[in-house]
């Protein structure tokens, strides 16, 4: 029987220990990448489920879209209590819960221009002239609002031309990161961060006053939903001639079933002997044909957020003649 040196002694048992070493390693190593992938197996279907419940709470939305254009396709009120409530959405192991917004008070950036011809825009003077007086109005430097009401003009149309106060290819072309405008619609409001001029401070002061639709008629707000708070929109309309007081009273002052029309809005005592020129007074509309829908769903540790952009109209010229449509649906909270 062979001795073995001293200093071999225990070389055996060390293999041995390297080797469980080394299998331990791989097994937990193993065991990691097993419960990182079941997690994700389980996070997608928790996603494709809410997102399966969204859809649902879509249907259940358009039904109701269809109820309150049904019952008086002229005119749009809070009738019905539907306005910013939360409808409570019991469901297996979660819960969701939806709120109708009315996408119609706001400003529509893509308002700006006028679709002259299919895919190409021109500026619309008026419409940048009311984008500047809501900036002013919400105590933005007018100087600085009429820059950002040209420069977001130039960035839709389809141009290459500056306008009086616009930007087009090379002011973009000089800042760090160049970049070019787009010149076409804008698809989400937070293309306006990328128009020059607008600063972050500037953009988290215009985020709740403005939208992007998929339209570029002229702003056609609801008298009938809006909150007396959002004034703003209706002084807008006539630069420099509506006070924030009076815009606010005549909101106040609705009537229990709402206007009648835009001509009962105007007639209101806060407007006493002013006549407004015939195309701005019917943008102080009394119905709605776009509404907006949030959906939140919580299904154990896991939460989704739909917002999804409703046609009442359902593509149609007016109310009533089509069933409401989903034009946009937008997954995750808004930046």
């Amino acid at each position: 029987m062979m001795r073995r040196p001293p200093g071999e002694r225990g070389a055996a048992l060390l293999t041995v220990l390297l080797l469980v070493a080394v299998m331990a390693v791989i097994a937990a190593t193993a065991l990691d990448r097993l419960t990182l992938a079941t997690r994700i197996a389980g996070s997608a279907a928790t996603v494709d489920q809410g997102r399966a419940y969204s859809f649902a709470a879509e249907q259940i939305a358009l039904r109701r879209v269809a109820d309150l254009v049904g019952r008086d396709p002229a005119k749009l009120t809070l009738a019905g209590d539907w306005l910013g409530r939360d409808f409570v959405l019991p469901l297996p192991g979660g819960e969701g819960r939806a709120k109708l917004a009315d996408a119609n008070n706001c400003f529509n950036l893509n308002s700006l221009v006028a679709e002259t011809a299919p895919g190409r825009f021109s500026q619309r003077a008026g419409s940048m002239r009311q984008f500047g007086e809501l900036m002013t109005l919400l105590g933005i430097d007018p100087g600085q609002a009429q820059a950002i009401a040209g420069a977001a003009a130039d960035w839709i149309d389809s141009d290459s031309n500056e306008g009086p106060l616009g930007a087009e290819d090379n002011a973009y072309r000089a800042m760090p990161g160049a970049y070019l405008p787009a010149n076409r619609k804008m698809a989400d409001v937070s293309e306006l961060r990328a128009v020059r001029g607008v600063t972050p401070k500037i953009y988290a002061q215009l985020k709740r006053w403005i939208c992007v639709l998929p339209a570029t008629e002229p702003v056609r707000l609801n008298v009938n939903t809006l909150a007396p708070e959002q004034a703003p929109l209706i002084a807008m309309l006539v630069p420099g001639e509506i006070t924030l007081g009076d815009a606010r009273a005549a909101l106040a002052a609705r009537p229990a079933g709402g206007y009648g029309s835009s001509v009962r809005f105007w007639e209101a005592a806060p407007f006493e002997g002013f006549d407004p020129p015939t195309d701005v007074a019917e943008q102080a509309g009394v119905t709605s044909r776009w509404l907006s829908l949030t959906t939140n769903v919580t299904m154990g540790d896991g939460f989704l957020t739909a917002v999804s952009l409703i046609d009442a109209n359902g593509g149609a010229p007016s109310a009533g003649l089509a069933p409401p449509t989903i034009v946009r649906r937008d997954w995750g909270e808004a930046d």
